[in-house]
């Protein structure tokens, strides 16, 4: 199989797949929180100007952890540091960037959602967006292939030598099996045991268990199939990973405590009022009214 190509030509203007690609999954990440966000009730009109800024962090910070982490290669050629249609786009420094941004413009845009809750919603869509950026992102880019292979799933990228293991492909289908995980557990904490919605309950766990998965994978993709011994970039990579997968561990232990003590205080305003809606204030809140006396959380 040949490389796909990177670039194309219309009439004198050159098109870099990996652009569009980026292009169509931020779209894709828009729509999708959006429309999180309307089925809890949340007005969306600030998603727009938050998502502009939240995108010019992303790639900012992205390709500014690239750099510092290849330095030398930077250092020996100035004129590519600027040249994101090569790749060299890193996950981490993006998030680094991009989730402070997203919260300061939520917190301006929204106040009423609190910063817990807007992670909650956020975490499925990034899992999602990231599975589908993996295929039109590096999968489209110059040197998007891992390791070498002679395996017959190997694939020809451009600016590699020889066959490489396919790991955007890899990491999209991670991403998506993570992506169900998480939308499975958000519908499980929003229904009591007897399918009646439960509202009001601690949040923290869906993103939680995001940072726990999302870490070990990058962890191991790292490691196994994309690292190299002793460079730096690699290093950060998967020590990053490990951070984010003990920062999930630590708030997912946090999450379980608010649970255990919200359900001994009778799981207050556990289940909505049978004549009226709930508001969003209300959702991922927990007014003062008391609930069923449960004592089982799940």
């Amino acid at each position: 199989m040949k490389p796909i190509p990177v670039a194309f030509h219309i009439g004198p203007l050159e098109v870099h797949t990996y652009g569009i690609g980026l292009a169509l999954t931020f779209w894709f990440a828009y729509r999708y929180f959006s429309r999180r966000l309307r089925d809890r009730g949340y007005p969306t009109d600030w998603v727009g100007a938050m998502f502009v800024w939240v995108i010019v962090a992303a790639v900012v910070g992205a390709r500014a952890l690239h750099v510092v982490s290849n330095l030398s290669y930077y250092d020996a050629n100035p004129g590519d540091v600027l040249a994101i249609w090569h790749g060299g786009l890193s996950s981490f420094g993006g998030i680094l960037f991009a989730v402070p941004t997203g919260i300061w413009r939520a917190r301006r845009g929204c106040p009423e959602l609190r910063t817990i809750d807007a992670l909650d919603i956020v975490a499925p869509v990034l899992m999602a967006a990231w599975a589908m950026g993996r295929l039109l992102g590096p999968q489209l880019m110059v040197a998007g292939g891992g390791h070498p292979t002679h395996q017959w799933f190997g694939m020809y990228y451009a600016g590699q030598v020889g066959k490489r293991l396919p790991v955007p492909i890899f990491q999209a289908m991670e991403d998506f099996s993570i992506f169900c995980v998480l939308i499975a557990l958000e519908r499980r904490l929003r229904r009591w045991p007897d399918r009646t919605p439960r509202i009001g309950y601690p949040s923290g766990a869906v993103l939680g268990v995001g940072m726990v998965l999302w870490g070990i994978e990058r962890f191991l993709d790292e490691h196994l199939w994309l690292g190299e011994d002793g460079h730096l970039g690699s290093l950060l990579v998967q020590g990053a990973g490990i951070a984010l997968a003990v920062g999930g561990v630590g708030l997912v232990m946090i999450t379980r405590r608010r649970w255990i003590a919200w359900v001994r205080a009778g799981a207050p305003g556990g289940r909505p009022d049978a004549r009226s809606v709930p508001t969003p204030v209300e959702v991922g809140t927990g007014p003062e009214d008391p609930g069923p006396d449960r004592t089982d959380p799940g």
